[in-house]
């Protein structure tokens, strides 16, 4: 397969373009493809998905290629966490094209009957789960997401407009090339998914106050992105700030599976939102806890308060801001608590409301901190890292959102859809 989109000079000939008009003209061409594709049925949506996920394999040589410029442009100048992020091989190339078969597979999520009821003067309505219409998805250095993202549009019926940093350009217009070849195979228009062809970063904020084509607007990416749309979009917007993960050791926790949940929740992928990035502990049970999470975690650096460093010197001091911090790192904080009440004070002064976890074999304990923590998704006895939409069964997911409005946690396929009311009648008039 060719990949047509790859060049910088495609984005340089479209610099000079006027900006606005370039987002326009992508508005309102997804805004044509997203009613063509809502009105198409389940099985066209679900042969556009598969022929996509075969086109991605058949463009690995290719991808892999036009991703290795994206790395070694950035090579010497961003952190290693970015660098994995950004990075493609052949395994992941492939954890692509399988994330989208698992999609095509999952229900149709249009047209769910959601509710139904029958008034005294006749009148049957029903409420039908319908496609939101155009997302602009706006996100950073992984160009997988390009690929999930699309592929939830697409089977939810929504046309998608993909804003990836200047950093992946190239391995995200090798993926829409992908996606509009496994659109066009299956007679639906190409245009149900685009990228903004603009490196400047004018382009967001276009994108951002496109009301007239843009139905909701989904950042996936630091606390520096997630902020930019969140204060500039007067489109709506399905955002979290960061992932601020917490994993408490409680002190009836069986502490061998503690430590190797520790393990997996902070080193599995450190450059992930569901990452724990501080790790809170009983008093009861620290001087054990902490010497054992520093044998088990050599690679990753511990910084403790007083406490934990008077316990285990090998920690590195906490300043106040490491209980507020998103390291995307082999970095971890360690905090030593009084007791459950206090351990869940902590955590919810310091949660970003993404995905907070107990260690414990106490039940009851554990059952007041499921209560208790508001956030997004809390766990018990399981690494933060599962907060993920294919751990979900989700197939995949276009991002975790930790508001609390029309969507929360991992965000599916049911959860890009809105709703309509269907209302039949036989000439009832209203007196």
């Amino acid at each position: 397969m060719t990949l047509l989109k790859t060049k910088p000079e495609t984005e340089t000939a479209i610099q000079s373009d006027d900006v606005a008009g370039h987002i326009e003209t992508l508005g309102r061409t997804a805004k044509a493809a997203a009613r063509a594709l809502a009105m198409s049925d389940t099985n066209t949506r679900n042969r556009a998905i598969l022929s996509a996920a075969r086109r991605l394999r058949e463009a690995a040589p290719a991808l892999l290629e036009v991703n290795a410029a994206d790395v070694a442009d950035v090579e010497g100048r961003k952190p290693a966490a970015f660098i994995d992020r950004l990075m493609l091989d052949e395994k992941r190339v492939e954890a692509m094209a399988t994330a989208l078969e698992e999609i095509a597979a999952l229900p149709d999520p249009v047209g769910r009957e959601l509710a139904q009821f029958e008034r005294p003067n006749g009148l049957d309505i029903r409420r039908v789960a319908v496609p939101i219409g155009v997302i602009a998805m706006i996100f950073e250095s992984r160009p997988n997401v390009g690929a999930d993202a699309s592929a939830l549009c697409i089977k939810s019926g929504n046309a998608i407009i993909l804003r990836g940093g200047s950093e992946s350009r190239r391995s995200t217009a090798a993926i829409v090339d992908c996606m509009q070849a496994g659109l066009a195979d299956a007679g639906l228009p190409a245009q149900c998914v685009q990228t903004v062809g603009v490196a400047d970063r004018a382009a967001v904020g276009e994108l951002l106050r496109a009301v007239d084509h843009v139905d909701l607007a989904i950042p996936r990416g630091g606390r520096g992105l997630v902020e930019l749309v969140r204060n500039e979009a007067r489109v709506p917007t399905l955002l979290h700030l960061d992932g601020n993960c917490h994993s408490y050791i409680h002190a009836d926790a069986d502490l061998d599976q503690a430590v190797a949940v520790i393990r997996n929740a902070k080193l599995r992928r450190t450059g992930v939102c569901g990452a724990t990035e501080s790790i809170v502990i009983d008093r009861a049970i620290a001087d054990r806890a902490i010497p054992a999470l520093v044998e088990a975690l050599p690679e990753c650096q511990l910084r403790g308060d007083e406490e934990a460093r008077g316990i285990d010197s090998r920690l590195t001091p906490a300043s106040d801001n490491d209980w507020d911090c998103e390291y995307l790192d082999a970095i971890a904080s360690v905090k030593i608590v009084e007791d459950l009440d206090a351990g869940i004070s902590f955590v919810a002064t310091h949660s970003s409301g993404h995905t907070d976890a107990i260690l414990t074999q106490n039940d009851a304990a554990a059952e007041r901190f499921l209560l208790a923590i508001d956030s997004a998704v809390v766990m018990h006895n399981a690494s933060t890292q599962f907060s993920d939409g294919g751990e979900f069964g989700m197939g995949a997911e276009i991002g975790i959102a930790t508001g609390k409005m029309h969507a929360r946690g991992p965000v599916g396929l049911e959860q890009l859809t809105s709703f309509k009311y269907l209302v039949r009648g036989k000439g009832q008039v209203r007196p």
